[in-house]
């Protein structure tokens, strides 16, 4: 009985262990990602600098939950959805304004 148990968890460890090494090496790391995408969608405020998902810089006018209006030129305005921000521009050489 006891060699029967043996063999049936020897027959499951390379399922588990993969799966194991899915959680480690592909979710975890999407999930944290994700998290911080999350974060940096919550933080942004008027004034910030961005880059759309586009490759678009401009610089956040206004903002509700889920439209913001940039400022990429003198007198032009665009609307974008929320999500469409890719990141905040952190190189301050990129700024015309």
């Amino acid at each position: 009985m006891e060699n029967e148990a043996t063999a049936t968890i020897a027959s499951f460890a390379p399922i588990i262990l993969m799966v194991l090494i899915f959680y480690f090496l592909l979710y975890r790391p999407q999930k944290n990602a994700q998290k911080k995408r999350e974060e940096m969608l919550g933080s942004l405020k008027v004034g910030n600098r961005v880059i759309t998902i586009g490759g678009i810089y401009g610089t956040i006018v206004s903002l509700d939950d889920e439209i913001v209006h940039l400022k990429i030129a003198d007198k032009v305005e665009i609307e974008i959805a929320r999500g469409s921000v890719n990141g905040v521009a952190e190189d301050k050489n990129l700024s015309k304004e």
